[in-house]
């Protein structure tokens, strides 16, 4: 007699599956669209300029709703208030910020933000520099943290 075995798929919240299919970029894209005034505009502002910034992105849907950029690690979020976009840097409080963008969440240890309101004009050239200092920061971090793995490892006889 052949053993048949089931494969379950666990969900997760936040996942693809619990969202009924949608990816994540067509999450971001449907938040964007709902929002349908200036801070759906100053989102979709911030993720172009990500996304030029580091082409290599990966786009992520967690918390129940909150648009994440990655690249060996994540990079910042893009949360919607009421009067507000906020864009959270996760290693924020390691990154240089000659410009002055980070207004926000500054007395961490980890992380910063910038808060966008109405009528605020985004500095383009210097969120880029920012987007891409934290991913060589990932990526240093991640180089890092593989070599000293690597390091570790018994050698083979």
């Amino acid at each position: 007699m052949k053993k048949t075995t089931t494969t379950l798929k666990k969900k997760t919240i936040g996942s693809k599956e619990e969202e009924g299919g949608d990816s994540p970029s067509q999450l971001i894209d449907a938040r964007i669209k709902e929002l349908n005034d200036w801070r759906g505009e100053t989102l979709a502002r911030i993720r172009t300029l990500i996304k030029q910034a580091e082409p290599e992105v990966i786009e992520e849907w967690k918390w129940r709703g909150v648009p994440v950029w990655s690249h060996a690690g994540m990079i910042c979020t893009g949360e919607t208030y009421k009067n507000a976009v906020k864009m959270t840097f996760a290693k924020g409080a390691s990154l240089e910020d000659p410009s002055g963008l980070f207004n926000s969440s500054l007395e961490g240890n980890t992380r910063r933000a910038i808060d966008f309101h109405e009528g605020d004009k985004i500095d383009e050239k210097a969120l880029k520099a920012l987007i891409r200092a934290a991913v060589a920061l990932n990526t240093s971090v991640r180089a890092t943290a593989v070599s000293v793995r690597a390091q570790k490892r018994p050698k083979s006889a």
